[in-house]
């Protein structure tokens, strides 16, 4: 291969090339020219190389594509989560004390990792590393003198022919420039392009001081010496105190204003009493604990409603709420309920016993349903109260009729755990056990008087005159229908055992009383010498008979026979008769419907009936007792609450609250107004009772 022309490749070097000298270095007009020319070659067959065309090898592995697939994009979306990082970390949450998962994971990658190792040259540090290894101080001036080098680049180019004098002055500049760095201290580094120190300060909100001061409680500094003297001279004056309340009780006052002044007396001394000072209080406050403990019951008894009751096919449910008991009256039974017209969430339970081998205390116990905890009022008494009466006008009068024979009247206003008024031998008390109590109407004279019947066969009119009881023999119960005349040894075979009884709403002498032979009799209280009428109800003791409060014909009976039945009082037979399976121990009517009734019976179950709804069983059957042994001896409507109260043999009294198809009343067209009030109850009585009356009046 023959070989270039030298001359001629010089030449293309000299035009073409650009030849930079490095810095540091003083080479002769000679050397550098030999250099160009060495460069110059190397050049110069670069050229050669890229003035051929270019030719595209081809792999051997490549694939064959078309057209198409070569100008079809691909797209690669880049994300800023790690593929390789676990997405499934569980650890410990010592809050919860449980295995968590953990959303947040850590997605960073990490491919390269370089720790720099540099040191400040006038650091300790660096002093200890250069004295380590042996370097001497000299370094740090060579290590300083390359920093002019490398600005060197920015110097205007010059030609070749004058680099060395430029070099030669280059490298007097630098011993200089070393030594005033290492003689001075480096100036403070600022920003270069447009750097300006600025400060600001924010404004400091001015402090206010805010105070406030109460008023001191009012104080009383008291001090006193307590010695053997001042203790007798203070229960000296005690016993003085007390002498005079019993000379006052024993003087019998001669008008009411002397009563008066001896009511305001004994408040007086009364109220000294610290425990009596704070009563009030702590009974608001016992309130509110037991209505904070048992919020959930009475927010059901407000506002619970059974929705379920839209699927049941018109039956209901009983929803248990308070259950009322006291400690000291466990081993008696309920024989006794009332609900107080006025205040309609008191109701006085009577305590004592039905097994008479057993006879002993009784009670009478108030309970209010904002404290199902504690009763509000309590009265021990030392024989079995079997009934009760809560007078509808004057609710602080309290009848009760005991299993000794005696009736008696309490008044909550008075203090006392004793009657004001109770019936002796002398003032002519039954000689057996009193069945039920009722208050009537008050007489001419304005006096309060109530009736009792009792197992002697006696219904009597108790009158409250003055300070004691005058009683008057209404009607005496035989068995012949007829009352007994004659001495007493003639009447006694022939008695009639009265067991229970109740007075016409509307007709005031109209009365119904029941027997132990399971016979029902009409009396009036103007006809004491025969009964208007006489019913064979049932084959055991009527252990309740009661009119309805809304149909005046209409009223209902039960008994042990486990019956219970509903009467036209113009009518011999009865209307309906429900058989439910076991002793019957009361009924009631509802305050709210001519056709709502409830019965308890010994099995322990409650029944509710609505003979609009159906006229042949009970729309609620529910046992209500914790016991299967347990029997339920009494049942009473609340006057306006949709709740009864049930009391069983075990002392205890549980409410319950009716679900809205056992209270449930007739629908009515669109936009049409039912009517409502008692007509339309008694209207609806009425219906009811004309289907049954067609088929005897087609008869006749």
């Amino acid at each position: 291969m023959p070989l270039p022309n030298t001359n001629a490749a010089a030449a293309s070097v000299r035009k073409g090339s650009n030849v930079q000298k490095a810095p540091g270095a003083k080479p002769t007009k000679a050397a550098s020219k030999k250099k160009d020319e060495e460069e110059g070659v190397e050049n110069g067959d670069g050229w050669d190389e890229w003035s051929h065309g270019k030719a595209l090898i081809k792999p051997a592995d490549q694939l064959e594509l078309t057209e198409a697939e070569l100008k079809e994009e691909i797209t690669r979306i880049l994300t800023a989560n790690n593929p390789h990082a676990p997405q499934n970390i569980v650890r410990y949450s010592f809050k919860e004390r449980s295995y968590k998962p953990t959303s947040v994971v850590d997605q960073m990658a990490v491919h390269f990792v370089l720790e720099g190792g540099l040191l400040h040259q006038d650091s300790d540090e660096a002093r200890r590393l250069r004295a380590k290894e042996g370097l001497p101080e000299e370094t740090a001036t060579v290590d300083a003198g390359a920093e002019p080098d490398e600005v060197k680049p920015e110097t205007p180019a010059t030609p070749v022919e004058e680099g060395g004098e430029v070099e030669e002055a280059g490298e007097e500049d630098r011993p200089d420039s070393v030594a005033s760095k290492t003689d001075k201290k480096e100036p403070k580094v600022t920003n270069q392009f447009n750097f300006s120190e600025r400060a600001s300060q924010t404004l400091n909100n001015p402090l206010r001081e805010r105070s406030c001061q109460t008023e001191p409680p009012p104080r009383s500094i008291f001090s006193a010496t307590a010695n053997q003297w001042e203790i007798y001279d203070a229960y000296v004056e005690e016993l003085q105190k007390q002498e005079k309340n019993k000379e006052k009780l024993k003087a019998v006052p001669s008008k009411k204003d002397g009563d008066r002044s001896k009511k305001k007396m004994m408040l007086t001394e009364t109220q000294s009493d610290d425990i009596i000072k704070v009563a009030k209080a702590t009974k608001i406050f016992e309130r509110m604990v037991n209505q904070n403990t048992f919020d959930d019951i009475a927010q059901d008894f407000k506002y619970f409603e059974d929705a379920s009751d839209e699927f049941r096919d018109q039956e209901g449910t009983l929803l248990p709420l308070w259950k009322f008991q006291y400690d000291k009256a466990k081993r008696l039974s309920v024989t006794a309920l009332c609900w107080n017209q006025k205040y309609q969430d008191l109701f006085a339970v009577g305590m004592g016993s039905y097994d008479f081998s057993k006879q002993g205390r009784g009670m009478l116990v108030f309970y209010s349903l904002k404290n199902s905890a504690f009763p509000e009022y309590i009265y021990n008494t030392n024989s079995s109260i079997l009934c009760l009466d809560i007078h509808e006008q004057y609710s602080y009068l309290v009848a009760a009729g005991f299993y000794d024979g005696c009736v008696a009247v309490y008044n909550l206003k008075e203090e006392g755990l004793k009657p004001v008024y109770k019936s002796t031998a002398k003032t002519g008390k039954h000689t057996d056990p009193v069945w039920q109590v009722c208050w009537q109407n008050d007489d001419m004279d304005n006096n309060h008087n109530f009736y009792s019947v009792s197992s002697d066969g006696r219904v009597v009119s108790w009158t409250l005159v003055k300070n004691e009881l005058v009683f008057t023999d209404v009607i005496r119960l035989s068995l012949n229908g007829a009352v007994s005349e004659g001495p007493e040894s003639a009447q006694q075979p022939s008695i009639a055992c009265g067991t229970s009884f109740d007075f016409h709403k509307q007709i005031d002498y109209l009365f119904l009383v029941g027997t132990e032979e399971g016979k029902i009799h009409k009396c009036s209280k103007t006809y004491s010498s025969q009964f208007l009428e006489t019913y064979d109800a049932h084959s055991m003791a009527v252990d309740a008979v009661k009119w309805n409060h809304f149909h005046p014909k209409v009223f209902i009976s039960c008994s042990s026979d486990w019956t219970v039945k509903i009467w036209d009082h113009t009518m011999n037979t009865p209307m309906f008769t429900f058989d439910l399976n076991a002793a019957v121990g009361d009924v009631a009517w509802s305050p709210y419907s001519s056709t709502v009734f409830a019965a308890v019976t010994t099995d322990g179950t409650v029944h509710v009936f609505d003979l609009n709804i159906n006229k042949y069983e009970a729309i609620c059957q529910q046992p209500v007792v914790a016991k299967k042994k347990t029997k339920l001896t009494h049942v009473e409507f609340n006057p306006i609450y949709p709740i009864i109260i049930v009391g069983d043999d075990r002392g205890y009294v549980t409410s319950l609250k009716l679900s809205p198809n056992l209270r449930k009343k007739p629908k009515g067209k669109k936009g049409q107004e039912l009517p409502k009030g008692p007509e339309v109850e008694v209207a609806k009585m009425e219906k009811l009772l004309s289907l049954l009356r067609e088929p005897e009046q087609s008869t006749v």
